[in-house]
């Protein structure tokens, strides 16, 4: 070997080894500050699982496992409370069409009733409530007993309203499609045990009193409410249907006979939710009514009917008494390699145990499902009358598998971080980290965590009876684990595909979770009678097939609902929306708007993209919707969108929203649009992991310089906004960069918009901080924030507050675990802290080619109004869930939407600071400027002043010179 060689392959190992010494050790004790996990015992065990395990439900039963179950009950009266604090709940003495001794509670606050316990004993408690106007949302309360929480899911108690169609038949619009029925509360008495939200338990909660007095809490999470009564007592269980059957015998029940009952699943006549509305089923010609090519609901549930907790009611009138069977023409063809439950109570009683889990089998066909079985079918005795069915979600079988998967996803994230916390995002797979030394446990916990999925996945194997990728994803991490936990040594080397394994362990929570249910009919038969074929002929289908392919030739898909061609009429063009969107919509100005006003609507779902060829050919709309904030200031210095100052109550109208929300829709005097949705950022953090660091949630850009550092040593990040580059007209500036723009006093524009006010002193400032973010503090530039916020990764982040409802859907393994609150900021001179963000949305816009523009005026007011906005976003929600939460920007209508009273008091704090970004001709080239003047410091290392100073001068030449279009334009008019 040379000479050379021979010098640099021992400078090599000499530079190797002592790079293993210096390494610090992120889990041990090192200079500065220093942090240590929550929990973490001395010989850096994890122990966080294990208080998680130790605060739950059955940790708590564990604790009393031998406590009696005492026969007394204990009714406590709602207005015989102790104490409260917030407002003064109000005494009632009529409620519905009760009297008695109630109390009306408000959606803040708490309320406290004392109680006397004769014996020591677990109990059950069931609270009898009325419900009464509120956000349209389920009632959420906090349980305290003694003024603690007796176990960690006592923070939520979900207690339902009651929703029914407005009207008792179905519409149909004038092209013959049905109309789906609005949903409305109706307001009445229920009683409900305080029992699991999440339906991981399916008894009702049991809850340990020691004899003396105590103290009872209600906590108000959500939603005002009217208490009557808690009872705290025994609820028995149901008996089996052999004791059932034994009491059948003995009482000489007879069998019905001669008697076929078939209610539609559609006409069910209560939910718990207003997502439970009919809808449209069009695969099958045996589906009952139906039709190939105009829209029949005549099915109900779905995919909507997929929550834990939901119900849905059916009255049914049985003739003559007897002894019944009782089927279900079903389909459950979402949840594949799994089975979805449901709990049957016949007028709110459980009819016996097994009827507490049925279930209903993955088809992609229709199935009649008997109850029991065909042969020897389950028999309900009901008398003469009218009865009510309710069929209740329920997770059955399969909920201790999803609360063992749910714990090992949190374990396996812990141990995930602490691995990062030595290897690093990008661990070198030549280097030996040494993990087993530095983290004694992780053999162990990934040991366990491989049997636990191996188990989880036999279990599931033997409840479900099939294999399916539902149990292949918990066979595969379970194999993985195996193999990390006997070659640690390649840890570091496969630690993206671990991360990626756990992450689709928590999607399969998410999707487990689900329970989907489409009903068509329920028969309810005496013993003899034949149930109706479920499935059509081979025959049927063909026909069925051929002629809805021949019918589509003649629909027009693009329009929604009602057309006229009255004499004031209004074409309305939605772009980004969905059909479900459009949809309720149309559904809204049909029996709100046209009947108010004699003003008919054309609703037509349409690609944005359209919208500028449509409005040069003069077959544009009179009314664009959902527009983005560049299009209309755009659009209206060329004379193409009706200035709305030029009505004489636009003043009115425009005070229903923030000026930040109008400030992108205005121009030289004139607004071209009216808000419909605003979007700004807020501060997402995860309690649980703040915690463990000893953080506190950052309230100043001085806390989070200080908070970075520690988080940098664990491996873990803090996420600024990243604007979007794809599937966007218009790079719009950074919001990162926009706040702390804002926070320092800056503008983008000066002279009316007529050159950038991005030199100023300010703007310098602001610039240098954003950068400084990402190449001092090495911020990740590209990220899945869903995905490693769920992981604990990036345990702080500021992005837009819709992200909220993603975490509320995909992140079910973390739920009570984070928060959100208004952005850092600077602090002021007066000790306030200045907290200023920009924001973007969608605008309604007229077009100039409107025919009657008073017209097009009046659906522009409906359409903001506080009453509209809330309906439709409540609507939405109701159709698509929590995700489709609606960031409306109506003032008023935000407030009236169902969010949780905290979260609602941090958006309304933020909202106080945001401030529009204004729209100025040749403004598009300020986003793509300024993102090339960041990636020139952040790529090139060049400084921030030559860089911003480069592009300002850019951002100037194409303001001046689409001034000088414009000004050319005016002067040809």
């Amino acid at each position: 070997m040379p000479k050379r060689l021979r010098v640099a392959v021992a400078l090599a190992i000499a530079l190797a080894i002592l790079c293993t010494i210096v390494i610090p050790d992120w889990g041990g004790n090192n200079s500065g500050r220093q942090v240590h996990a929550a929990g973490e015992n001395k010989t850096g065990r994890l122990e966080g699982m294990e208080a998680f395990q130790a605060d739950s439900y059955d940790s708590y039963l564990q604790q009393h496992q031998d406590a009696r179950r005492p026969d007394h009950k204990m009714v406590i009266h709602g207005s015989d409370y102790s104490q409260f604090d917030g407002a003064e709940p109000k005494k009632l003495s009529a409620a519905g069409d009760s009297q008695g001794n109630f109390v009306e509670t408000y959606d803040t606050g708490s309320i406290s009733w004392e109680v006397t316990v004769p014996e020591d004993g677990l109990y059950n408690m069931t609270l009898r409530y009325y419900t009464i106007e509120g956000k349209s949302s389920s009632v959420e309360r906090q349980l305290l007993i003694d003024g603690a929480l007796p176990f960690a899911s006592a923070r939520s108690f979900v207690f339902p309203r009651i929703w029914t169609n407005e009207k008792s038949q179905i519409q149909q619009d004038n092209q013959g499609n049905d109309v789906r029925p609005r949903q409305v509360e109706t307001f009445g008495w229920q009683e409900l045990p305080f029992r699991d939200a999440q339906g991981y338990h399916e008894e009702p909660y049991a809850f340990y009193l020691s004899t003396g007095k105590h103290t009872i809490t209600l906590v108000s999470v959500k939603e005002p409410v009217i208490i009557d009564t808690i009872e705290i007592s025994q609820i028995d269980e149901p008996p089996s249907y052999e004791e059932i059957k034994q009491r059948y015998q003995e009482q000489g029940l007879q069998e019905a006979d001669g008697q076929l009952i078939k209610v539609q699943g559609e006409s069910a006549i209560y939910k718990s939710s207003p997502i439970l509305y009919p809808t449209t089923d069009r695969s099958s010609p045996s589906t009952e009514p139906k039709s190939i090519s105009q829209i029949r609901l005549n099915t109900i549930g779905g995919n909507n009917w997929r929550f834990q907790g939901d119900t849905i009611t059916w009255r049914i009138d049985v003739p003559a008494d007897g002894l019944y069977k009782l089927s279900l023409k079903s389909r459950q063809e979402i949840l594949r390699g799994m089975y979805s439950t449901r709990t049957l109570y016949i007028d709110n009683e459980i009819p016996f145990q097994e009827m507490r889990e049925i279930p209903f089998n993955y088809s992609s066909d229709w199935k009649m499902i008997t109850l029991g079985n065909e042969q020897e079918p389950y028999l309900f005795y009901l008398t003469a009358g009218s009865h009510e069915l309710r069929l209740e979600a329920s997770l059955g079988s399969v909920a201790p598998l999803i609360v063992q998967v749910q714990a090992s996803v949190l374990e396996l994230n812990a141990i995930y971080r602490k691995i990062l916390m030595i290897t690093g995002n990008v661990p070198d797979p030549f280097r030996d980290y040494n993990l087993v030394q530095k983290i004694p446990e992780m053999t162990e916990v990934l040991q366990k965590q491989s049997e636990i999925m191996s188990n989880v996945s036999n279990q599931l194997l033997e409840i479900t009876g099939e294999k399916s990728d539902k149990v292949s994803i918990l066979t595969k991490l379970a194999y993985q684990l195996d193999d990390l936990a006997k070659h640690p040594e390649t840890v570091q080397t496969r630690l993206q595909s671990f991360k990626a394994n756990v992450g689709g362990l928590g999607t399969w929570i998410s999707q487990v979770r689900e329970q989907p249910l489409e009903i068509d009919y329920i028969v309810l038969a005496s013993p003899e009678q034949t149930m109706p074929k479920a499935a059509a002929s081979f025959a049927s289908k063909v026909k069925h097939e051929v002629s809805t392919l021949f019918s589509s030739f003649f629909t027009d898909y693009d329009s929604i609902g009602n057309t006229s061609e009255n004499e004031r009429v209004v074409t309305v063009w939605v772009g980004t929306a969905g059909r479900d969107q459009a949809q309720v919509l149309k559904a809204m100005t049909d029996d709100t708007f046209t009947e108010q006003t004699g003003i008919s609507v054309n609703l037509k779902l349409v690609n944005p993209n359209v919208l500028l060829p449509a409005t040069l050919s003069g077959q544009g709309p009179d009314i664009a919707m959902q527009i983005t904030n560049d299009i209309p200031v755009n659009y209206g210095m060329r004379d193409a969108i009706v200035d709305l100052t030029q009505f004489s109550d636009y003043e009115q109208v425009a005070g229903r929203f923030h000026d930040s929300a109008i400030t992108p829709y205005k121009f030289q005097g004139a607004v071209y649009g009216l808000p419909e949705t605003q979007v700004f950022p807020m501060l997402f953090y995860r309690k649980d992991i703040l915690e463990e660091l000893g953080l506190e949630v950052p309230q100043t850009w001085e806390d989070i310089y200080k908070d970075i550092p520690v988080l940098k040593k664990k491996q873990m990040d803090f996420a600024l906004p990243v604007p979007a580059t794809t599937g966007v007209s218009v790079l719009e500036p950074s919001k990162a960069f926009a706040m702390m723009l804002y926070q320092q006093g800056g503008e983008f524009y000066k002279s009316g918009g007529e050159s950038s006010a991005l030199d100023s002193e300010a703007s310098m400032q602001a610039f240098k901080k954003w950068t400084d973010f990402f190449n001092n503090y090495k911020i990740p530039l590209v990220i899945d924030l869903p995905t490693r916020f769920r992981t604990g990764e990036i345990p702080m982040a500021i992005t837009d507050y819709t992200f909220y409802n993603t975490l509320s859907v995909s992140a079910p393994e973390i739920r009570g675990l984070w928060g959100f609150v208004p952005v850092p900021g600077l602090m002021q001179s007066d000790g306030t802290i200045r907290r200023d963000v920009s924001s973007n949305g969608t605008a309604v816009i007229m077009m100039k080619q409107a025919k009657d523009k008073d017209a097009a005026w009046e659906f522009m007011k409906w359409w903001t109004s506080n009453e509209t906005q809330v309906r439709f976003g409540r609507e939405m929600e109701a159709v698509l869930g929590a995700s489709a939460r609606y960031p409306t920007a109506n003032i008023e209508a935000l407030e009236e939407l169902p969010w949780p009273t905290e979260d609602l008091q941090n958006l309304k704090q933020q909202w106080d600071w945001v401030k529009g970004i204004p729209e100025v001709p040749g403004g598009y080239y300020t986003g793509r400027s300024l993102d090339n003047a960041f990636r020139e410091v952040t790529n090139n290392k060049t400084n921030t002043r030559d860089a911003l100073y480069d592009y300002v001068e850019e951002i100037n030449r194409e303001l001046q010179f689409k001034q000088q279009e414009i000004n050319l334009k005016q002067s040809q008019r």
